[in-house]
Formats: C-alpha cells, sequence, structure tokens
C-alpha cells in the first residue's frame, strides 16, 4: 500500500491523464511509478554494457 498526499491541482492533472487512459488515479500513478522505474534500471544496464564493451560506435 501506498499512500501520497497532492495538492487539488495535482489531483485534478492526474485524474484528467487517468480518465484518458480508462484508469483510476491509483492505477495510474503506479503504473507511472512501475515505468519509470523500469527505465531507470534499462537506463542502467544500457549505461553498464557500454562500460563493460566500450560505446557503440
Amino acid at each position: 500500500m501506498l499512500s501520497l498526499r497532492m495538492d487539488s491541482v495535482l489531483f485534478d492533472r492526474l485524474s484528467q491523464h487517468a480518465a484518458k487512459r480508462g484508469m483510476s488515479v491509483q492505477d495510474y500513478v503506479v503504473r507511472t511509478l512501475i515505468r519509470d522505474d523500469f527505465d531507470e534500471r534499462f537506463k542502467t544496464a544500457v549505461d553498464e554494457t557500454e562500460r563493460f564493451y566500450g560505446p557503440s560506435a
């Protein structure tokens, strides 16, 4: 469980984004956090690969 505190402006923006995708605000926030975490792990993996093999030409 994750509890977040946010102001009404942010909540309204998140609600609009979630509604466009047919999701609840909670689901939208969780998916966004998961996607951001994946992006960060992917970037780290690419950086480690480049460090090991050298940058691609």
